[in-house]
C-alpha cells in the first residue's frame, strides 16, 4: 500500500503531475518525545523532590498505598539492583484507549492517545493530567488494532534508550547532573485494548488472559455466546460447594485453580509465531495469540511480573448493566430469556426453570428466583430515583431513572461505580429474597474494600476467596448467560491488588478524564489530530511556566478548589485560640441574628472550652476533683464533669494566675448568634434541611 493518499486524476491534468502534485501522508503519526519530558520533570525544583518521593517519603508499614509497596514494584527492585538504587530512575505505566474527537458516540472515527503515567510521584499528584504525558498520538478514523505495535516503534525506541544507556538530566533540587533511566511497569486500558497491547485475543473460549489455556468457557448454543463459568476451582480444596453436584453443573469439582504465564514462557511460546501487519490477507492464526507484542523487545519486560491491568472501571459498569438489566427484565439488557432457558434445558440443570412448549409453537416458563412483581420493580427504580447524595460525591442518577418505565440507563462509569458500591444494597434488601440479596450486597462490599486508597496485605487473601464464593453463589442463581467475561474478571483483580498496588494508580478514569480535555483541543473537524496536538503542545508549554510564576497568579497549581472557605482571608476580629473558618454560601452573606436559648447556649460554652488546648490544664484539675467527690462508674463521671465543668471554670478563672482571654472564655458566647442556611467549612458544605430540600442533593443531617 502505498504511504500517500490517493487522489483521483482531474480531467486535462497529466499523470505524471497527477503523481507528483499534491502528495499527503496516508497516516501521520505524532510522537511527542518522552525523553525530554522526563527531564523537564527535574528542572523544576518542586517536581524534581517529588520524583523521590517513593523512597524518601513514603510509608513502610506493610500497607498497600502507592505501586511500590505492590508485590511487581519489589519483585523488579530486586532483579534489577543497580536501577533501584537509584531513586530518581522514573517507573512508568502505559495507557491508551480510543475516541471519537467529535464529541459524538460514533465509533466513525477513533483516535488512540499513548499516555505515559509517572509513578515516582506521591498518589495525590501521580494519576494527574499535569503530569501525564502524551507520547503518541495514532491517527483515525479506524482503530489500529493488532498493528497498534507499528505506532509504538518510536516509543520503544526511546524506553531501550533509557533502560540500557540513559540520558544526562539535570536535578535542579540537588544541583547536580545525573544520568536518568526509565523503566516500563505495565500498561493501563480497557479489555479490547488489553488485546491490542498483549496479543492475547480477550474474545473465544479462551477469553481470559489470567486464566490462558485453562480458562473454563461453554458456548451457549441457544443465546449464541460463550459463558465463562467454573469458579468453583477458586474456592479452598476443602470446601463444601467442590462437592455439590446439584447446585452446579453436575460434576464435583476437584481442579485447582489456574495460573499466570510468566513473561519468560510466553516468549517460549511465541518463539516460532510470525505475523505480518497491515491489511494484507494474511493466514488465519490458530490459538488466542495474535502476535508477540512489541513489549517484549525491551530487555526487562518478560520478567516484569504484571505487565497488562485489568480495568475496574470497565469491569463494574459491564457488571452493574448486567444485574440492572436482569433484575428489572429490561428487553435487550436481560440476561434471562427463552433461548437462556433452553440453554440450561441442554445443560441439565435447574429442570424447574426448563421451558415449556405449548400449542401454538410458543414456549412458556416459570419465573426466576431474582423476578421481581411489577410493584417491587417500582420500589427498586423509587430507591434510585429519591436518593439524595451529597455534594460531589455523583452525578445525579435520577435523571437515568425511570420508575413508570421500569428502567434504568444512560448512566455513566462512575454512576455505575457508585450504584455498586452504595446504591444497589438498599435498593435490592426491600424488593429481593434473602438467598439472591446476599450474594448481591456481598459483591458491593467486595468492590468496595478492593477499591479503597489504603488495603491491609492479608485483607487480600480474603477478598480472593470471598469473590470466589460470590461468584458460586451467582452461578447457582442466575442462568449461564448473565456470565459473560467481564462477571469473570473480578476473580483475578485481589492478585492484581497485591501485585501493582491499589487500583486508584490502574484504572481507566484518570484516563477518561484526559481524553475528555483532547477532545475539547479539536478545533478544525478535517484535521482534529493535529488540533490536539497543537492545543496540547501549548497547554504543556503554558503548565511547565506556570510552577516558576509567583503564588499571587492563579494557575492550576495554586487554583482554590470549588470549596475553599476562604479561611485565611477572613477579617474578622477573634482571638487567637479558634481562628475565622468557612464561609457562608448564597443568601444573607452575614446571616440572620437569633438569640440562643440557654441549653443552646451551654451547649456552645462547653464545646468552645472542651476544645481549648489552653483549658486542657483545668479539665485535668476539675476531673480530679469529680474523681474524688463522685461515685460510680466512669460515665457517671464523666456525665458530670462535662455537665458541671463550665460553672466550675467561671468561678475558677476569677483566681489571679489565670490568663484575660481564658477569663473572658469562662464568661461564656454572647446571647446573639448569627445563623446561615447554608455554610462550607474544612472542605464540606453543610445545609439546613429547608435549603436541602430544593435541591437534588444532601448536605444536611
Amino acid at each position: 500500500a502505498s504511504r500517500w493518499k490517493e487522489f483521483t486524476q482531474v480531467e486535462g491534468e497529466s499523470s505524471e503531475q497527477a503523481k507528483y502534485d499534491h502528495k499527503v501522508p496516508a497516516k501521520v503519526l505524532r510522537h511527542f518525545p518522552l525523553i525530554p519530558r522526563l527531564q523537564r520533570l527535574f528542572m523544576c525544583s518542586k517536581t524534581a523532590k517529588e520524583m523521590r518521593w517513593h523512597d524518601e517519603e513514603r510509608s513502610k508499614d506493610g500497607k498497600l498505598r502507592h505501586p511500590a509497596d505492590g508485590k511487581a514494584w519489589k519483585d523488579f527492585d530486586i532483579l534489577h539492583p543497580d536501577f533501584s538504587s537509584e531513586p530518581r530512575n522514573v517507573r512508568l505505566g502505559l495507557s491508551s484507549d480510543g475516541f471519537n474527537p467529535f464529541r459524538t458516540m460514533s465509533i466513525s472515527h477513533s483516535t488512540w492517545p499513548v499516555m505515559m503515567v509517572v509513578y515516582n510521584f506521591p498518589p495525590w499528584l501521580s494519576m494527574k493530567s499535569e503530569y501525564t504525558i502524551l507520547s503518541l498520538l495514532i491517527p483515525g478514523p479506524q482503530s489500529p488494532g493488532n498493528n497498534i505495535d507499528v505506532y509504538l516503534q518510536p516509543l520503544i525506541e526511546e524506553l531501550k534508550e533509557l533502560w540500557e544507556l540513559g540520558v544526562d538530566t539535570y536535578d535542579d533540587s540537588k544541583n547536580q547532573t545525573f544520568k536518568i533511566r526509565a523503566a516500563l511497569l505495565w500498561t493501563i486500558s480497557d479489555y479490547p485494548g488489553y488485546a491490542m497491547l498483549s496479543g492475547w485475543s480477550t474474545k473465544g473460549k479462551k477469553a481470559c488472559a489470567c486464566c490462558n489455556d485453562e480458562t473454563d468457557s461453554q458456548y451457549l448454543q441457544h443465546s449464541r455466546k460463550i459463558c465463562y463459568m467454573g469458579h468453583r476451582v477458586f474456592l479452598p480444596m476443602n470446601h463444601v460447594w467442590r462437592y455439590n453436584k446439584r447446585s452446579f453443573n453436575g460434576r464435583e469439582e476437584l481442579r485447582s485453580a489456574p495460573s499466570m504465564l510468566k513473561g519468560t514462557e510466553i516468549v517460549k511460546k511465541l518463539k516460532k509465531l510470525k505475523i505480518i501487519f497491515g491489511k494484507t490477507k494474511k493466514k488465519k492464526i490458530e490459538g488466542p495469540w495474535k502476535k508477540k507484542s512489541i513489549f517484549f523487545e525491551l530487555p526487562y519486560w518478560a520478567e516484569n511480573t504484571l505487565r497488562h491491568n485489568l480495568d475496574v472501571m470497565h469491569i463494574e459498569k459491564n457488571i452493574c448493566d448486567n444485574i440492572i438489566g436482569t433484575l428489572l427484565d429490561m428487553p435487550g439488557k436481560t440476561k434471562d430469556h427463552l433461548n437462556a432457558r433452553y440453554d440450561l434445558r441442554d445443560m441439565g440443570i435447574r429442570k424447574k426453570l426448563h421451558p415449556i412448549e405449548i400449542d401454538g409453537g410458543r414456549a412458556e416458563y416459570a419465573q426466576s428466583c431474582f423476578s421481581m412483581s411489577a410493584h417491587e420493580k417500582s420500589i427498586f427504580c423509587g430507591v434510585l430515583k429519591d436518593v439524595k447524595l451529597p455534594d460531589g460525591s455523583a452525578s445525579n442518577i435520577s435523571k437515568c431513572v425511570q420508575v413508570a418505565n421500569k428502567k434504568i440507563f444512560g448512566y455513566k462509569s462512575h454512576d455505575a461505580h457508585f450504584m455498586l458500591h452504595y446504591l444497589l444494597q438498599v435498593a435490592i434488601r426491600s424488593t429481593l429474597p434473602n438467598e439472591v440479596a446476599e450474594p448481591l450486597i456481598r459483591l458491593g462490599s467486595f468492590f468496595r474494600s478492593l477499591c479503597k486508597k489504603v488495603i491491609q496485605e492479608q485483607d487480600l487473601d480474603f477478598l480472593e476467596t470471598e469473590i470466589a464464593e460470590i461468584l458460586c453463589q451467582m452461578e447457582m442463581i442466575f442462568p449461564p448467560s448473565f456470565f459473560d467475561i467481564m462477571v469473570h474478571l473480578p476473580i483475578h483483580l485481589a492478585n492484581e491488588v497485591r501485585l501493582g498496588g491499589p487500583v486508584q494508580f490502574r484504572w481507566m478514569y484518570p484516563t477518561e478524564r484526559n481524553l475528555c480535555k483532547l477532545k475539547s483541543y479539536v478545533r478544525n473537524r478535517a484535521h482534529p489530530e493535529g488540533s490536539i496536538a497543537e492545543a496540547y503542545l501549548a497547554e504543556e508549554a503554558l503548565t511547565f511556566c506556570s510552577r516558576y510564576l509567583h503564588k499571587s497568579v492563579d494557575t492550576r497549581f495554586n487554583r482554590k478548589s470549588r470549596n475553599y472557605d476562604n479561611s485565611d482571608l477572613c477579617d474578622v476580629d477573634l482571638n487567637d485560640y479558634f481562628s475565622c473558618i468557612g464561609r457562608p454560601l448564597c443568601g444573607k452573606k452575614n446571616g440572620k441574628p437569633f438569640y440562643l436559648d440557654s441549653t443552646t447556649k451551654s451547649h456552645a460554652h462547653r464545646y468552645l472550652l472542651f476544645n481549648c488546648g489552653d483549658v486542657d490544664t483545668y479539665i485535668r484539675e476539675h476531673d480530679d476533683i469529680v474523681d474524688s467527690q463522685t461515685k460510680g462508674p466512669k460515665w457517671v463521671k464523666a456525665k458530670a464533669q462535662s455537665h458541671d465543668f463550665s460553672e466550675w471554670f467561671k468561678t475558677r478563672a476569677l483566681k489571679d494566675d489565670v490568663s484575660i482571654q481564658l477569663k473572658d472564655f469562662s464568661r461564656g458566647p454572647s446571647h446573639v448568634a448569627k445563623r446561615f442556611s447554608g455554610y462550607l467549612i474544612n472542605g464540606n458544605r453543610f445545609h439546613t434541611m429547608n435549603r436541602d430540600a430544593r435541591r437534588k442533593t444532601q448536605n444536611s443531617g
